[in-house]
């Protein structure tokens, strides 16, 4: 049993993946493709409403550019826009874009700041023995510290804190 289907970004405008979704009558939370332009984020997330499924979240997990210092590029840009374009909520899922732990708290209050609307943020108890990438999740004290430093961030962009 599931309250969200996590379509990913390899598979964001699997169009066939996302109508059997919407059928589901669970909310989607639609990742952004790595490649995907913000117009096509979007249309896809329409896609799913217009199989009448209007219970869509969207995730901006970073993009592909030339860096190689971090998984992928977070593009802020695009949070803003899509809460522009649309009245979907938008998530930001910093430890996707990074890949590495010691900027999730960073990119995590570069979205509050923007002001998305939530946050996936990757923990796990013991992150070197998590299953999988451990080296993006913060352990419990850095989901304290997040919790923590996010206040001011959230309060400037107009959001309870």
């Amino acid at each position: 049993v599931a309250d969200i289907l996590q379509i990913g970004a390899r598979n964001a405008q699997n169009f066939s993946l996302l109508k059997a979704a919407a059928a589901s009558g669970r909310a989607i939370l639609l990742k952004r493709g790595l490649s995907m332009k913000v117009e096509e984020w979007l249309l896809a997330a329409e896609y799913v409403m217009s199989s009448g499924n209007g219970q869509v979240i969207l995730c901006e997990r970073g993009i592909r550019t030339f860096e190689t210092a971090v998984r992928n590029t977070l593009d802020l840009g695009a949070v803003a826009l899509a809460q522009r374009e649309s009245h979907l909520p938008v998530i930001v899922d910093p430890s996707q874009a990074a890949g590495r732990a010691d900027l999730v708290i960073a990119l995590s209050r570069a979205a509050a700041a923007v002001g998305a609307d939530g946050l996936l943020v990757e923990v796990h108890p013991n992150p070197a023995e998590a299953k999988s990438d451990g080296q993006q999740q913060l352990d419990l004290e850095g989901i304290r510290r997040l919790a923590e430093e996010l206040v001011p961030f959230t309060r400037a962009a107009g959001r309870a804190g």
